[in-house]
């Protein structure tokens, strides 16, 4: 039987593009010449590293990009796509170190692409950002000093999403999303992901917590726009 992590990707009908066909979609939809490509890590999106092949046209343009490629369920909802992508360029406009928004040949910032795998035809929503050069955080030794700079990184990011308005912003308000920080109860049902360890009575002890401690005083919290968009897991900010 599958566990409950797996039920749920499996759900949202994670993209299953070869390079190949990730290196076709980059140049027939952004009009890019693909010199290199492979994927990165991801959970239930496809991305891949892209190296763009210089040309006369394309000389101004990135030499490195990220093409995403999302899960069906969230290409149901270009709307988020869409909010995700203006926040994108409202915090670059503001000085933050994020990537930039590559536009398609249409001048989109995505795309909608179907595929038939054989049982059937899937759509999935493209898009092309610049590549951040960096260090992820899970891969950086901890220390006081850098949790400093995260915590201070992610006050100035809810304080300048204060004054961040979008007419489509509703979208990023998904109450059932396992990614929303209120929402951790919902991670009972994938607890035999973690099999019979320690590991296991920890993760049962911090639920039972949240759901004692701060569930029961939620609508005394006020909700920033930086926490709503950070619930849509969209990695912005890498550290240098």
């Amino acid at each position: 039987m599958a566990s409950g992590a797996n039920q749920q990707t499996q759900a949202l009908a994670k993209p299953d593009f070869t390079e190949a066909q990730a290196s076709a979609l980059v140049e027939s939809v952004f009009g890019l010449k693909v010199s290199k490509i492979q994927p990165l890590p991801s959970y239930d999106d496809q991305n891949f590293h892209v190296h763009i092949s210089r040309t006369k046209d394309t000389a101004d343009g990135p030499a490195e990009c990220v093409l995403k490629i999302s899960n069906t369920e969230a290409s149901k909802n270009p709307d988020l796509i869409e909010v995700q992508n203006c926040v994108i360029m409202f915090l670059k406009a503001a000085g933050f170190p994020t990537a930039s928004v590559c536009h398609t040949k249409e001048d989109n910032m995505m795309s909608l692409v179907s595929v038939d795998n054989g049982s059937g035809t899937r759509s999935h929503l493209l898009r092309l950002l610049t590549f951040l050069p960096g260090s992820p955080v899970a891969q950086t030794p901890v220390s006081p000093r850098l949790l400093y700079e995260i915590g201070r990184l992610a006050a100035k990011l809810d304080k300048t999403l204060e004054s961040f308005h979008h007419p489509k912003l509703q979208s990023l308000h998904r109450d059932s999303f396992i990614w929303n920080l209120k929402n951790v109860p919902l991670l009972e049902k994938y607890m035999d992901a973690l099999g019979q360890n320690g590991n296991r009575e920890i993760v049962e002890q911090v639920i039972q917590l949240f759901k004692k401690e701060v569930v029961t005083k939620l609508s005394h919290f006020r909700e920033s726009k930086g926490r709503i968009f950070c619930d849509c897991k969209f990695h912005l900010l890498r550290l240098h």
